[in-house]
């Protein structure tokens, strides 16, 4: 996230980071590991939760190990979650499609108009109307890979 953090802000977007750790741990971290790994080290606020009270507030927070899971959120400017992602801990974040979700729900803020599965920026969109419903197939119809059962698939 943190070498993607001028895209975030170039979109009106500001990320956080928020954990259990304390703030001199995260400090330790900064300076330790991601200093080397982006330039200036972490160019956001990393906020510490260290009673879960923010973890609690979405439900993310262990009781039973006083940790939080990972999650990422995406919070429009009135305080509304329009995304949550919760995942183990041994997988990291995709922030292409972070940015990817965010352009959507910014492009629907904007015109309206809905946007599908992996829909990028360009792509068609779905444009709400009751004339659409039990229609949207002729408007919109995904590429669909043919696999034929037993096919090896190749995936990067």
């Amino acid at each position: 996230m943190a070498v993607r953090y001028a895209e975030f802000q170039s979109l009106n977007c500001e990320v956080l980071s928020i954990s259990v750790d304390s703030i001199l741990a995260h400090k330790v971290w900064d300076e330790t590991e991601l200093s080397k790994m982006v330039e200036g080290g972490i160019p956001y606020p990393m906020l510490s939760d260290q009673n879960g009270q923010i973890g609690k507030m979405y439900d993310i927070y262990e009781t039973d190990t006083g940790k939080t899971k990972r999650a990422t959120f995406l919070i429009d400017p009135n305080g509304v979650v329009q995304s949550g992602e919760v995942m183990n801990g041994a997988v990291g974040r995709n922030a292409d499609e972070i940015l990817r979700q965010l352009k959507a729900y910014q492009h629907y803020q904007a015109t309206k108009e809905g946007t599908p599965c992996g829909w990028q920026v360009g792509d068609p969109t779905v444009k709400p109307s009751m004339d659409l419903a039990g229609e949207v197939w002729k408007e919109w119809r995904p590429e669909i890979p043919k696999v034929e059962r037993g096919q090896n698939i190749n995936v990067q």
